[in-house]
Parts: structure tokens; sequence; C-alpha cells
């Protein structure tokens, strides 16, 4: 009887074999994948499951593109488990698969996610004989006709399948997984979803590192022979871990195999974020070295800080760019430690006060010792030997770095107690964005009305020009200015341009006007906004536009032979580790362990006379005693 119903079977599917192929295989028109960002979670492959704590529900909360269910035929019921000895009772793949995906299909109206451009494969491995099997799931499948009738969703045969010559003969909501090593008539090609094999048939590659030659190669072709056929390509049994994900797309691999959902649908979610091409190479500057590392004391200082910024954020402007980067050509090299007074992992705020005050502070401390009492700044020492100073940021003028040089607080964030702390501050002048308080200042002057209930206005405008935009800064003025612009505290992405640039040339210009020697802080306050946001692009960006003003600084130096070019950061920010890259097409990738500071230690870089005496390994408040020798000042 069974025999009999299973044949009359066949014969109504192989009369109705015209109309099977109206339905297509999800993939039909799919091209290979180029480019790393293209992947997403639509190309993870959940393995085995049903061995996860939370069966179908994990992958498909992730939006994963292709789920797998093992399944066994035992005594007229279909149950999912690797071996007989898992299965139970309870786990059969109606309850674990069949009716909550067809609920989620009805709730979606008719689209397995809710996200209508999504697909979903449904990978069965039959384990146990193949035609039974097969004939009671297409029985169980036609109960579900939500399941049935879904265009987007696929459910694809694997394991035990029937002879490959009746495979034309299943219902049209029926495909199967190839073998890579077979070759199939184009007439049965429609009812093939894919192409499988086990990876340990070509390589013993673990995932670490990157293939052979001989192995890659091997690979290329079975990859490319699948491509050629319009199949996407899939291996089990192969490494499951970052870098492993990484090289299997690097050779263009479409269904990533995991039993780590979390982590992959992490991976994959983030890689438009993680990962950076610069298509242009920009130019980079040559030193002369006339009078690097040459003793004897300087007329002139520019510390350029790349806030967030540590050897990955360098590299990664490295990388970026090509494989050159201005500040790589600097000979005198050293590692400051980065920890505050009362932190292993210190914020900006101490980070920039240990080089304006050669002491440690507690975090969110500016300008202060660890109770609180005002420490002599940089600029304040510097300016009773006649030397002025200049502070330029590409972020908010009263934000924790460019404070620390003019401020003393022990909360970076009173921003307005800050600004006011200018009074007596002896900068020629701030050059930077704005906050809340702050943006509209130039607007509120012009308009005679006070920017708070206070009169914090009137009280700095005797002594600084105020203005909004950097066009306003006339270098040749002779006025002291506060310079409150938007655009500075826009990112490279939302498009800053070159503000950076034309804040530190008209800078450099107005401090040589004095003609008795400047000291010239330059703040990249953004890369560290790359780092908290865990945006690979950002940061990249960021360092590049910072690495423009490093060839800007090293070409002033080797113009006037008595500058010393100080390149350094307050800290890391993001633990950015580099896990992918090519120098020849600018594409970096990366992976971020925290959106806060890390303990990172930071590079100094240094150019120019006495730039020999910033090598070694010391605390970050060493920059302040060496900034004054340099100028020969005495502690």
């Amino acid at each position: 009887m069974k025999y009999n119903n299973y044949f009359l079977c066949l014969v109504f599917l192989v009369v109705a074999l015209p109309a099977l192929y109206a339905q297509q295989p999800i993939g039909t028109t799919w091209k290979p994948l180029n480019n790393i960002t293209d992947w997403s979670v639509a190309n993870a492959h959940s393995h085995n499951d049903y061995q996860q704590s939370s069966p179908f529900t994990a992958a498909y909360a992730a939006q994963f593109g292709s789920i797998e269910a093992d399944i066994f035929l035992y005594k007229d019921s279909l149950y999912v488990g690797h071996e007989l000895k898992d299965i139970g009772l309870h786990r059969t793949l109606g309850t674990f698969y069949l009716q909550p995906l067809a609920s989620q299909i009805q709730q979606h109206g008719g689209y397995p996610y809710a996200d209508t451009t999504r697909t979903l494969q449904l990978l069965i491995d039959i384990k146990t004989t193949a035609i039974p099997t097969l004939q009671l799931l297409i029985k169980q499948l036609q109960n579900f006709k939500a399941i049935t009738h879904c265009t987007h969703l696929n459910i694809v045969i694997t394991g035990n399948r029937p002879p490959v010559n009746t495979w034309a003969s299943y219902p049209d909501f029926i495909y199967f997984d190839g073998n890579v090593a077979d070759t199939y008539p184009a007439s049965l090609l429609p009812k093939i979803a894919m192409l499988s094999a086990s990876l340990e048939d070509f390589t013993t590659w673990n995932g670490k590192g990157r293939l052979n030659t001989v192995d890659s190669s091997k690979l290329a072709r079975v990859i490319q022979t699948a491509h050629n056929q319009g199949k996407k390509i899939r291996f089990w049994a192969a490494p499951d871990f970052i870098n492993a994900w990484l090289q299997l797309m690097h050779m263009g691999i479409d269904w990533i195999n995991t039993d780590h959902i979390p982590e992959l649908a992490l991976f994959m979610n983030r890689l438009k974020q993680d990962y950076y091409q610069q298509a242009k190479q920009q130019p980079i500057y040559t030193p002369t070295y006339a009078v690097d590392g040459k003793p004897g004391k300087v007329k002139n200082v520019i510390l350029l800080i790349g806030d967030g910024m540590a050897l990955p954020q360098l590299y990664t402007g490295y990388v970026a760019n090509h494989a050159q980067l201005n500040v790589f050509a600097l000979k005198n090299i050293g590692l400051s430690k980065t920890s505050s007074l009362d932190n292993f992992i210190t914020d900006s705020a101490p980070g920039a006060s240990a080089f304006a005050t050669g002491e440690k502070s507690k975090n969110r401390s500016i300008g202060v010792d660890g109770t609180g009492r005002a420490l002599p700044l940089l600029p304040e020492i510097l300016h009773h030997n006649n030397i002025v100073t200049g502070l330029i940021s590409s972020g908010d003028i009263t934000d924790a770095t460019p404070a620390a040089f003019y401020a003393h607080n022990i909360e970076r964030d009173s921003s307005v107690a800050i600004y006011r702390n200018l009074k007596q501050s002896p900068i020629k002048f701030l050059l930077g964005a704005g906050n809340e308080h702050l943006e509209n200042i130039a607007i509120l002057k012009e308009k005679n009305r006070p920017l708070l209930s206070g009169d914090i206005l009137h009280e700095l405008t005797p002594a600084f020009t105020i203005a909004n935009t950097i066009d306003s800064f006339n270098p040749n003025a002779g006025t002291r200015m506060i310079v409150v612009d938007k655009q500075a505290g826009l990112s490279m992405q939302e498009g800053r341009g070159n503000w950076l640039q034309i804040a530190f040339e008209k800078g450099l210009a107005s401090l040589s006007a004095s003609g008795n020697g400047f000291f010239l802080m330059t703040e990249s306050a953004q890369i560290d906004y790359g780092g908290h946001a865990n945006n690979i692009g950002y940061v990249a960006e960021e360092m590049l536009d910072f690495d423009q003003l490093v060839g800007k600084a090293l070409a002033f130096a080797d113009s006037n032979n008595e500058t010393l070019v100080i390149v350094t950061a307050d800290h890391e920010t993001g633990g950015l580790t580099l896990v992918d890259g090519d120098y020849s097409t600018g594409r970096i990738g990366g992976h971020f362990a925290t959106s806060d500071h890390t303990a990172l230690p930071v590079m100094v870089f240094a150019y120019g006379p006495g730039a020999q005496n910033f090598s070694g390994v010391y605390e970050n408040t060493a920059l302040f005693g060496k900034i004054l020798a340099a100028f020969g000042i005495k502690q």
C-alpha cells in the first residue's frame, strides 16, 4: 500500500512537471559578492541549529539567511537531532521549526521576515533513508501553506537525498543541495539551490592565518565552478571564528557556517562600520631632517594631539592611505603611559592636563592636582618667558583637551565655568567648535544679548574678539581671538573639509607675527569620537585629516629650522584591533573591544631640534618638562 501511494504520487508529480518550474530557487539572479562589506547576516548559516539552546529562535532573531536542521524518521514522525540517540518526543521538526516559521510568515504577510527584502533558506539534512523521510516531510509541509507558498523561502534537502534523476519530480517548494564534485545537467539546475562540500576535503587549514597557495588555488577553482553555474557555495567542517570567517569571505564563499550565532551576527552586522577603504591616496610631505635631533633649544613648539589615537589608529590611517603616513616619517619615537592619578584608564581631562601641568590628576579634573588645587599651566609659564600660545581643536573649545591648557576645574563638564577661565588665560587665540552653551556665541554677541542669564560674553569681550567662522580670524589683526565655528564640530564624514588645516595655517601666521617664539597646541578631537562610535571609517578619515596637519607642521618646521614638532595622544579609544587590510587598495578592517577608553600606551613622535629627547618610555607627565626644556626653560 505504501509503495502504491508513493508510485501514484510520483506519477502526479511527473504529470505536473511543467508547472513545477514556475517557482525558481531564491538566488536565480544572484551574483557573487565582491566586497567584504557585501556580506551580511543574509549570508550566515546556522549549522546544526537544533543544537542551539533556542533552536530556530536564536538564528531567526539574528535574521540569518539560512538555518539547518537534521531530521530522523522514527515511527512515522520526524525528529530533529544529530544522531538517533539525540531525539526525544518533544524534539519534532514541526514543533521546533515548521510551526514557528509558518507563524512568522503569516505575521509578515507571506514573507519570512518583517523586512520583505530578506530571504530565508531552511536546510533540512536527512539522516535516515531518503525517499520515505522526504515523502513524510513533503506531507507535513503541505499542512503549512504559508511555508509552501512563500516565494522568499527555500526548503533545501541535503544529507541523504533521493536519486538525482528524481529531483525534478518533487514539488516546486522542494530544492536540493548539490555536491560540488558532481556535474549536473542544465535542465536540473533550477532544482539545485546551492552546492556544498566539506572544507576538510580540500585543506587541513585550521582557520588561523591564510591558506597555503596550493589549497587556495584548489578552493578557488571549486568556488568559481559553482559561481559559473549561478550557484551559491557552502563548506561545512570549516573553522568558526573571526579570522576564519574573514578568509572564507575573501575566497568568495557565500554561506558562512557557524555554531556561534550571536558572535557571527555581531561580526556581520558590523562589517560596514568595521571596514573602510580609501580610494585615493592623499599626498605626503618629505621632511628634510636638516636639524632633526640636533642639540639646542628651539624658538617654537607645535604640539599635535590626536585624541584617542594609539598605534592601531595610526596604522588604520597608514593602511587606508595605501601604506603612507606623514607621521611615520619621524625617526624619534617614544611611548607615553596614560593612566590618571586615580584610574588605570584615563579620560581626556587628566590626559591633557598631564601635558599642560606635568602632574597626574584625577579623572574628570582639568588643570588641578589630586586635591583640586590649581596648577600652573604650560601657557602661563611660557607667557612669563614672552612665548605666546594658541589653541585649536576640531571639537568643543571647552572640552577637556583644549581646556586643559587654559582652565582649572575639578569637573570637565562645567563648560561655562571653564569658558570663564579664559579671563585669566594669556593665550592669544582659541579656535574650535562650541556646545549647547557656546555654539551661537558670536550670533548672540552681535545681537547684544547675553548667552545665559549671566554676563559671560561681556566678561570676555574686552579681552577677546569673538567670531563664529574661521574666515573671521585675521592672523594679522593683532587682537586676541575666540572662534566658535559649527563647521569645526562636524566630522570629516559630515563635511568638515579642511577646516583644521585652515585654522592651523592661520594660527601659525598669527603666532609667528609675535617674533618671540610660540607654542601651538592643535587637537584632532574626533579620532576619539570614531573610537567611541566603534566606526573604523570615522577613525580612518579623522586620522588622515590629522596626518595632513602633521605634514603642514613638518613643512613649517623645515622652513625655519627652529621649530620642534611633537605628535602624540592623550589615550586610546575603542580597543581597536586590526584584523584585515590591503595596502594596495587602502582597505582596512578592524574590531573594537570597547566603546570607551583603554589603558594602551600612546606613541610620541618628535621632529626638529631636541627631538631625540622624546624617545624612550615614560609617564605622560614627562612631556611637560620636555617641552619646557626644549624652550630652554628650567622647571
